[in-house]
Parts: structure tokens; C-alpha cells; sequence
């Protein structure tokens, strides 16, 4: 085959690559390495050509070659463990111990399940002296051969991204063997990069009755009860670690974390702050520390120290996309020309990985739109969104059935059977809809009352949703939410009182108090009979603002929606269509708002707020601006500041481009300002509960 050999067929790569593994096993290395030169001709970017290649060329003593192979590797796949495993087994050849440490490190971060660089890394730190980290190399060896080869196996692809092969290969051991701990860990680690958390919980939870002194699983515990946003239960975990192990500065960090989570951002400061004192100054811990202290001092209203921080971040990692995206994200801060240069050499560096550079193209996207330049800046967020949508696995389809289970299941009959089902509390405030709707504002309104608690986007209802999926839920034919219609009386009563109760730790004691997650929208059917006398808030804003804010906008987690035309118009489509049906079927449950409203007539909307609430006017609540508290969401800084009408349109910069985006709206431009059943005047009666 010579180079310029037309490309193979699918099957014909796989074929080839075995063909060349098998010279490679025979030691016919230049025959290998003139078959894998060939075929990275037709196929330049492939992971396993390339590897292949670097490792004929070094066995063939091409030593030069082989790295100059991997460092085209790395371009291409910079997260495979086995560049580095490679890239260190030439500098062995070359009795470069320090070069060979580094590769072989890197490689292990990568993938743990690596035995022999373990070993190779125990005999390179014994020649150079590092006992410390000989014995600790020599552990993690002694672990892997003491660990059952099919898991090692399952681990080591796991760690290199192949999820599916990994997850098909554990769960064919944990079927022969039964319940094995280390199999259990790496199924909920897989559980945990497929979002399937509450899996993930339920495994861990399981193998740690098993094993419970084994500290890297109860760590891995407590990082899924962080992301299931359970907070005071990762504490109690946390504080376990830390009591073996005090000084643990990822013990440390982590619960810090928890503790911003419960909403005590002054501690959490602290935390990092202490933790920054015993980390390597240009480290990416260092930087992460510093980007976790401003946003914690974002969300207390600390502007300048947070941009100190943000700024401080950088500096200990220049191209950290995440840092030049929280400077944008305070939606008040502008870039110099420097920045703005940094900003797209770092952009432009094939170097930097992904996670930062889409994070750095929605920086420049507001960077250039507050210049004015907007053409500039569509291009930033067009690429930024491109490279975000790429990453995900969101589909559009499962939105828009789960609507339409809800429409089947959630008739007006179905309530009226279930009239008085619920726990009684009036305690909560739910503000819905979509994000870049309004809904920060209207919290901090309501907040600004002297009976009503601002908390956060609260994770309890759809964590609710979660647990009526059940254990391992087909995506394609979910139990929910057709299981409502078996659930009994005192089962929606549980889930209401279990709601109150996990969200205490919250609230600081005011009689009211607002959850703020804004896709609860898809679950008023479950507030309803959850909460049946909670009070319901639509923030809704213009199709065309509200789904260009949410394309410029790139959120830490979720809203996977929001990354491209046709899926933010899909979605806001099948809001719509939520919103008619609850209103068909739960005719005046919900109180909508929309932000245009709210801008021109401030004292007329909040009037109408705190009379759905049953609240007394106050004047706090027009001085919204003034209040002081805690505000996490993207809008934090601009609800800080008297309203403003600027925004409105700001959509109408872009229109030129944004074609698409009316076409794929179609009739919900002027649809969305219809309503079928407002809310009557006065106050709402109260559900009576069985």
C-alpha cells in the first residue's frame, strides 16, 4: 500500500491495524512501520495508526521519529494515556529519566489502570532517589495485580474514553463474579460520566458497605452526592477523610466545595483561601482555587476582589478559558486591547485543548459584542456554541416526548381525581421557565421582601424526577412520568414534606422562601400534587431575546439546549406548548410575568407578584437593587443595578444572522404572549389536603 492509497473502508482500517499489530508482535518493525507510514496517508488523524507508528519507529531505534510522530498524536488526541506511556518509554531509550518521569506521570493521570508504567515509574524514582514516590508507585503496581485482569482492562478503557466498551465489559464481570468492589466503583465512575448519578449513589453507597475504609471510595461517594447537590451529606463524608487525613488538600477543596453549596460562601472562601496556602502558585489547582473564590465573591456582590481573583487565576494559567469566561460573565467587565489579544492567540493556539477554547470564544463573543463589533463577535459565539454542541449529548426528541407523556398523562381529569393530594405547606416559591427569561430579577424582587428567602436554582424537584425514574431508566420509554398515575395520596404527601425537608438546609428561617430552577417548568404537573398550595411563577420573555441570551450565554452545567439554533428554538417551542397545556388543565395555577412587562411597568408587576403571593407591598421590593444577598446565577450582576431597558432588544445587533433562528421559531413569535386562564385577582384560595 504506498501513501497515496485511496482511503479503506471501515472495516478495512480495522483490518489493516490488526495486520500491522501482528508485524509489530512477529518484530518485523520496518515492514510495520512502512504499513502504518501508508496508512496514516489516508487516514492522518487516526489514534490507533498513529500510536501504532510511534511505536514501530522506536522499536525500529527512529527514536527522533517516534516523538515527532506522538507530538502529531498529541495534536490530535491529546487526553490518550498511551502517548504518554509511549512518549515516556522513549525517553527510556534515550536515558532521559526526567523526561521519561514526566511522560510516564502524565500517562497514569490519564489512566490509573496502566500496571506496567507503574512499575517502570517505581524503578525510574529509585534510581533518581524519590523514595516517597517509589513506594507510593510500587502500591498502585501492587494494587493492579492484585486486581482482577478484566477490570483492569474495563478501567484502562474507561479512562481513555471508551465508555461503552467498558461499561459492556464490567458489567459482563460483575455478572459471572457478583458484587466486587472495585467493579462496582468503576460501573458508578461510568455511571458518573454518563450523568446517570443516582446509579452512580446507589453503587457506591452499596460497595462501601463493603469496603468502608476504603478511602478513594468514599471520596468518590462524596463527589456524587456534590453533583446529586447533597450537600451536608458529601460534608459528613468529607469530615470522615478528613479526619484520617487532615492535611489532604483535595479532602480540603472538596469540602469547601460543599460548604458554598449550602450556600456559606464566606466559609467555602476560607476553605480555598487555606488551601491555596499549601499549592504550587502556577499550578492548575492553584488556578482552579482562585477561580472558585471568585465566584464566590461574584455571588456575594464583591465585584472588584472577584475580578482580582478571576484575574489571579489567569495568571497562574494563561490560556484558562473558564477565567476569561467569568470575566465576561460579570456581564459589567471590559477587556483591554492586551486581554483581547491574549484572548484570541490563546483561541488560535492548537494547543489549547477544547474545555478552554470554547470557553475563550464566548469570552471574545462578549468581548467584541461590547465593542460594538458585532460581526467579530457572532462569529466567536457561533464557533464557541459549534465546539460546546459538539460536546454533547443532548437530543431534542426526549424533550419533546417527555412533553407529550405529559400532555397524555396530565389531563384536567387526572387532577380533578387528585384534588387535595399533597403536603399543605405555602412555604415555597417556584420561578420557572427558560433561562435569560428574567427569573433572577424576579427572585430578587420577592427576595427583597421581608417574608421571602432568595435560596438558589434548587435541584430537589428534578432530583424528585429522578428517583420516579427508577434504577437504570430507559432514556427512550421512561417510567415517568406515567407513574404518577399509580402513586397514592400519601405518596405525593411524602414527596412534598421530603422537599420541605431537604431544602431547609437552605433557608435561614423566613416564612417563604423561592426555588428558582427554571426547568421545573416540565414538572408543574408534579409540583401541583407535590405542593399543591406552593405558588407558581412563569418568567417569560420575547422569543428572540430570550433564545439569543441563551446561545451567548455558557452555562457551568446543564441547559445543554442552549447550543445551538435549531435546538433552543425546538426547546422554546415545546415550552410553549408545556405552558398552554398546564394552563388548559390547571386553568390559573400558574402567574405569568413577562420581562417586558416588568421593565416598563416595575410597580404594576410587582404589585401583581406579591398579591399572587399573598404578600404586603413593600417598598424593598421596588429598591430590589439595593438589597444585599447572595446571587448565583449568570444575571447576578445586572439585577444589582436599577433596570434597565438596554437590553430589550440587544438581539436586533445580531438580526442579520439570526434568520434562522425566527424561521425555526416560526409562530411563537406571537404566540407566546397568548394565555388562556390568568390567575383571579386577590388572594388564592388554598388547596385543602386529604
Amino acid at each position: 500500500m504506498s501513501v497515496t492509497s485511496p482511503p479503506l473502508a471501515a472495516g478495512g482500517v480495522e483490518s489493516e491495524v490488526q495486520r500491522i499489530r501482528a508485524l509489530l508482535k512477529q518484530r518485523h518493525f520496518a515492514e510495520a512501520v512502512d504499513a502504518a507510514a501508508a496508512l496514516r496517508g489516508a487516514y492522518p488523524e487516526n489514534r490507533d495508526v498513529l500510536y501504532l507508528l510511534a511505536l514501530g519507529l522506536r522499536h525500529a531505534r527512529r527514536t527522533a521519529e517516534a516523538l515527532a510522530t506522538l507530538e502529531e498524536f498529541e495534536r490530535h488526541h491529546p487526553g490518550a494515556s498511551l502517548l504518554y506511556q509511549e512518549r515516556g518509554h522513549c525517553y527510556v531509550v534515550l536515558k532521559d529519566a526526567a523526561r521519561a518521569i514526566e511522560a510516564y506521570e502524565r500517562a497514569v493521570q490519564i489512566n490509573p489502570a496502566l500496571p506496567a508504567t507503574w512499575s517502570l515509574l517505581e524503578g525510574l524514582y529509585k534510581m533518581v532517589g524519590n523514595e516517597q514516590q517509589r513506594q507510593l508507585a510500587a502500591a498502585h503496581a501492587k494494587k493492579l495485580q492484585s486486581t482482577p485482569p478484566e477490570v483492569v482492562a474495563a478501567t484502562a478503557l474507561f479512562c481513555d474514553g471508551e465508555l461503552t466498551a467498558a461499561e459492556k465489559q464490567i458489567r459482563a464481570f460483575l455478572l459471572r463474579h457478583g458484587n466486587h468492589v472495585e467493579a462496582m466503583r468503576l460501573l458508578a465512575r461510568i455511571g458518573v460520566a454518563r450523568e446517570v448519578l443516582d446509579d452512580a449513589e446507589i453503587l457506591l453507597a452499596a460497595a462501601l458497605e463493603m469496603a468502608p475504609d476504603y478511602l478513594e471510595l468514599r471520596r468518590d461517594y462524596a463527589c456524587v452526592l456534590l453533583d446529586r447537590h447533597k450537600h451536608a451529606e458529601a460534608i459528613e463524608q468529607l469530615d470522615r477523610l478528613l479526619k484520617l487525613d487532615p492535611q489532604n488538600i483535595d479532602y480540603r477543596v472538596l469540602r469547601a466545595t460543599a460548604t458554598v453549596g449550602l450556600g456559606d460562601h464566606e466559609g467555602g472562601i476560607r476553605g480555598f483561601t487555606a488551601a491555596l496556602a499549601d499549592t504550587s502558585p502556577r499550578s492548575r489547582l492553584a488556578a482552579d482555587l482562585h477561580l472558585s473564590i471568585g465566584h464566590s465573591l461574584k455571588t456575594l456582590g464583591r465585584r472588584t476582589p472577584a475580578i482580582e481573583a478571576y484575574k489571579q487565576a489567569i495568571a497562574a494559567r494563561p490560556k484558562f478559558g473558564d477565567a476569561y469566561w467569568s470575566l465576561a460573565n460579570l456581564k459589567t467587565y471590559t477587556f483591554s486591547d492586551a486581554e483581547i489579544a491574549q484572548l484570541e492567540a490563546s483561541e488560535a493556539d492548537p494547543s489549547t485543548d477544547e474545555l478552554d477554547r470554547y470557553h475563550l470564544c464566548f469570552a471574545l463573543g462578549k468581548a467584541h459584542e461590547d465593542r460594538g463589533e458585532y460581526e467579530e463577535s457572532w462569529h466567536y459565539y457561533e464557533r464557541g456554541n459549534a465546539l460546546k454542541r459538539a460536546a454533547s449529548r443532548y437530543r431534542a426528541e426526549l424533550v419533546e416526548q417527555n412533553t407529550a407523556r405529559q400532555k397524555q398523562v396530565c389531563t384536567h381529569a387526572f387532577f380533578r381525581e387528585r384534588n387535595g393530594y399533597g403536603a399543605p405547606s405555602r412555604e415555597p416559591i417556584f420561578i420557572l421557565g427558560l433561562p435569560r427569561a428574567g427569573s433572577t430579577l424576579l427572585e430578587q424582587i420577592l427576595a427583597s421582601h421581608s417574608q421571602v428567602e432568595g435560596t438558589q436554582e434548587l435541584a430537589n424537584v428534578p432530583r424528585a424526577v429522578l428517583d420516579l425514574q427508577g434504577y437504570d431508566p430507559d432514556l427512550d420509554n421512561p417510567r415517568y412520568p406515567g407513574c404518577l398515575v399509580a402513586m397514592a395520596a400519601d405518596e405525593f404527601r411524602a414527596l412534598g414534606e421530603k422537599y420541605l425537608a431537604d431544602t431547609r438546609i437552605y433557608r435561614s428561617g423566613k416564612p417563604r422562601f423561592i426555588d428558582k430552577m427554571p426547568n421545573n417548568f416540565r414538572h408543574i404537573g408534579l409540583i401541583h400534587l407535590m405542593l399543591p398550595n406552593a405558588r407558581i411563577i412563569d418568567a417569560r420573555r420575547e422569543p428572540m431575546a430570550c433564545c439569543f441570551g441563551n446561545l451567548k450565554q455558557l452555562y457551568a452545567r446543564g441547559q445543554e439546549f442552549a447550543y445551538s439554533v435549531d435546538d433552543i428554538a425546538r426547546y422554546y417551542r415545546t415550552y410553549l406548548e408545556l405552558m398552554e397545556h398546564w394552563d388548559t388543565v390547571l386553568p390559573g395555577r400558574v402567574l405569568r410575568v413577562h420581562y417586558e412587562d416588568v421593565v416598563e411597568d416595575l410597580e404594576g408587576s410587582v404589585r401583581r407578584l406579591l398579591e399572587f403571593c399573598e404578600l404586603p407591598f413593600e417598598l424593598a421590593c421596588l429598591e430590589y437593587h439595593r438589597t444585599a444577598r447572595s446571587i448565583r446565577t449568570a444575571s447576578s450582576e445586572q439585577v444589582r443595578q436599577p433596570i434597565f431597558r438596554e437590553g430589550l432588544e440587544q438581539w436586533k445587533h445580531f438580526e442579520r444572522w439570526l434568520g434562522p433562528l425566527k424561521e425555526a421559531l416560526g409562530d411563537a413569535l406571537s404566540r407566546y404572549r397568548e394565555r388562556r386562564h390568568e390567575p383571579e385577582a386577590g388572594p388564592r384560595r388554598s388547596v385543602p389536603v386529604r
